[in-house]
């Protein structure tokens, strides 16, 4: 009898484990087996520090590598830290950097702009409308159908009923490149352009659906051409920063991460920005907290690029700026996963003290599986922290890592 209470036991402690195992993002699968054998049941009676290096004491750790930086916010004190300057690929948790960075350099009330112009408005005279029309990319990647059935109304508005030319679409915004440095070339990525729908690359054949169900009359044919200097501005549609860090953050949006990075780029003015304008934002914001830039690479804002370099360290010493600007903590931070409950840590730690506490990003790319954010101690006091393990053959053996050591900050 007790043999079976045992197996039992055995099985039950084994399905929540399994549950766990999910696809971080959107380029990984999901593992079909797991295989570490981390203990986690730390000894209570050790000091924090201690019942990591337990954890730590895994021979896991003999074919892969693990960075570590955990700091207490409220006390103001660094409690733990292991590899915590070696540079490793952040995957996703590139996005976290490029939230912050992003929250910091174009403020928390940042809109992105989409716009609608017509070269010149008819008058009352006119039969039929003979100019162009234009719409300037601003890369909002959740534009819907609502933002271009508006674009529809508002050319009806001003007697536009029919367009005799291709409308020109405007996507001087940024450079040409539709795939980001260092993306694998058999990565499933939404292309890098500033006008897309909804999260894809259809917005000329969505635009013409919708123009022709608002009853304007047009043959769909679109050219890509720059909005001239005395065009008039017949329509806005906006979006708010924080629409596009839900995404972004909660289910690791690629293209919402991306177009924040270009964003970036955008600031100083010129057309046709690309990755060394967005970059500048990056490196201004390091020094400003101390890091040194030339020790680390960004390469894109998603962290699909293998070419991204960062350690544990810098990602923790943004986490706590962040944590110190109000402005910034109160936008990043409810946008951030919670454990057990939502986005890409809805099937994380669950039934533990991390379950609804843990705030985090999640990160995967072939090989590597990182993990930063903040959470709440026993004791009340706020913890930031990022963990990444890097050369692991199954995901979920850094995901099942990762979760013990939340576990063990969070008791």
């Amino acid at each position: 009898m007790k043999r079976f209470i045992s197996l039992l036991l055995l099985v039950v402690s084994i399905l929540p484990m399994r549950a766990g195992i999910m696809r971080t993002d959107s380029i990984m699968p999901e593992d079909s087996v797991v295989t570490d054998t981390i203990a986690d049941n730390t000894d209570l009676q050790l000091s924090l520090p201690d019942r990591l290096r337990q954890l730590l004491d895994n021979d896991i750790f003999e074919r892969t590598q693990v960075g570590i930086y955990v700091y207490d916010l409220t006390a103001d004190t660094l409690v733990f830290t292991h590899n915590e300057r070696q540079c490793m690929r952040p995957a996703s948790n590139e996005k976290l950097v490029t939230a912050i960075v992003a929250l910091n350099d174009l403020s928390v009330t940042y809109n992105y702009q989409t716009r609608l112009y017509a070269d010149h408005l008819p008058s009352d005279t006119d039969s039929v409308f003979v100019g162009r029309v234009y719409v300037r990319g601003g890369y909002d990647p959740l534009i819907d159908a609502d933002d271009l059935r508006a674009f529809a109304q508002s050319l009806k508005a001003h007697g536009i009923t029919r367009i005799t030319s291709p409308i020109g679409l405007d996507l001087s915004m940024k450079d040409d490149k539709r795939m980001g440095w260092g993306w694998c070339w058999d990565d499933d990525c939404v292309p890098l352009t500033p006008l897309l729908y909804r999260n894809h690359d259809s917005f000329a054949d969505n635009l013409r659906r919708i123009f022709r169900e608002e009853g304007i009359d047009w043959d769909g044919t679109t050219e890509e051409r720059t909005v001239p200097s005395d065009a008039t501005l017949v329509c806005t549609r906006t979006r708010n920063i924080d629409q596009v860090l839900l995404p972004m953050l909660k289910e690791s949006n690629n293209s919402a991460a991306e177009s924040l990075f270009y964003q970036l780029a955008a600031q100083g003015g010129k057309p046709h920005a690309g990755r060394k304008q967005a970059v500048a934002h990056y490196n201004a914001l390091f020094r400003h907290i101390g890091l040194e830039p030339s020790h680390y690479q960004i390469a894109d804002g998603s962290g699909l690029s293998l070419y991204n370099y960062l350690t544990p360290e810098a990602i923790g010493r943004l986490l706590r700026y962040a944590y110190n600007d109000d402005d910034i903590y109160r936008h990043l931070h409810p946008a951030l996963p919670i454990a057990g409950e939502d986005g890409t840590l809805r099937k994380r730690m669950r039934h533990s003290a991390a379950e609804g506490n843990v705030h985090a990003k999640t990160g995967t790319v072939e090989g590597v599986t990182t993990l930063s954010g903040y959470l709440t101690t026993a004791t009340g006091n706020v913890l930031c922290f990022s963990i990444m393990n890097q050369g692991v053959r199954y995901s979920s053996t850094g995901r099942n890592f990762q979760d013990r050591v939340c576990r063990a900050l969070c008791r």
